[in-house]
């Protein structure tokens, strides 16, 4: 069966506008709504979360939360977490919902198409969404990528953060580093030249242009101290490169040789594994 696109977000609920009839409208106890479990955003930034309590202060809340139904007694969250936050700190004892019917994948789904869409996660809560859909549910990178209304090389190159090690996760986690640095420290094939790079843009307050020229200089390096390869196992490389959808490394010997295949997720493995096994 094919599976939905859910690439508009909400709007695959209800109107653009998030307004519902008023005979659609609920008003329910904050209390009885729980958190959204497959919610992808894992920080929420106490700034904004003071601004919108202000705002519900002087004008209420004006755009109803989404939900789910749980038990005859109690439901759970698709969208509007920050507002049932606020509702909650303001000690509210109703709040206007609109009630819809969605399985768990659609939940996670719409969590991630909405807060990409305003801007609300950051590279690692994107990149664990994306591998959530993946191991939880099946999902292909493709599929993904339909999902959320993005590229395949976006999605790819987005889990590709979660081969990072931790420190440099949580670096990018924490604002330390930006997406920049982090697609920069990747380019560098090698753990401990990852997290050397990591510690120089942090003593130093490297620019993402700086962090770029340091790459740069390094694989001048090493393309200097390098045997020169032979045109044909250039051409070879390329022709694998096609042929496997990634970077393929061709080392050839005088008597033996390795080819090295990269993939940067389970499911990328997955895919070249079927190629290489004829499915």
């Amino acid at each position: 069966m094919e599976r939905k696109v859910l690439g508009k977000g909400l709007g695959a609920l209800i109107s653009p506008e998030l307004e519902a009839p008023k005979n659609d409208l609920l008003m329910l106890d904050p209390e009885i709504i729980s958190a959204n479990r497959y919610q992808p955003r894992l920080h929420f930034r106490e700034e904004k979360l003071h601004d919108l309590i202000e705002s519900i202060k002087e004008k209420g809340i004006v755009q109803p939360l989404i939900v789910r139904k749980h038990s005859d007694k109690s439901y759970e969250l698709i969208a509007g977490e920050r507002r049932l936050r606020a509702a909650k700190e303001l000690g509210l004892d109703r709040v206007p919902v609109v009630v819809k019917e969605v399985n768990d994948q659609e939940m996670l789904e719409l969590s991630i198409v909405e807060n990409i869409q305003r801007d609300d996660l950051n590279s690692i809560e994107e990149a664990k969404a994306y591998a959530a859909l993946i191991k939880n549910f099946g999902f292909t990178q493709e599929h993904v990528a339909r999902s959320v209304g993005k590229s395949r090389a976006t999605v790819a190159n987005t889990l590709r953060l979660l081969t990072l090690p931790k420190i440099i996760q949580d670096a990018l986690f924490k604002d330390q580093i930006s997406m920049g640095h982090a697609k920069a420290i990747l380019s560098l094939p090698e753990t401990v030249e990852q997290l050397g790079l990591l510690s120089l843009i942090l003593k130093k307050g490297l620019s993402v242009r700086e962090a770029e020229q340091f790459c740069v200089s390094k694989k001048t390096v090493k393309t200097k101290s390098a045997v020169n390869k032979d045109e044909h196992v250039v051409n070879l490389e390329e022709e694998l490169c096609q042929l496997f959808g990634t970077k393929v490394s061709l080392y050839h010997g005088k008597k033996r040789g390795k080819i090295q295949i990269e993939y940067y997720s389970l499911d990328d493995l997955d895919r070249v594994l079927k190629l290489i096994r004829g499915q």
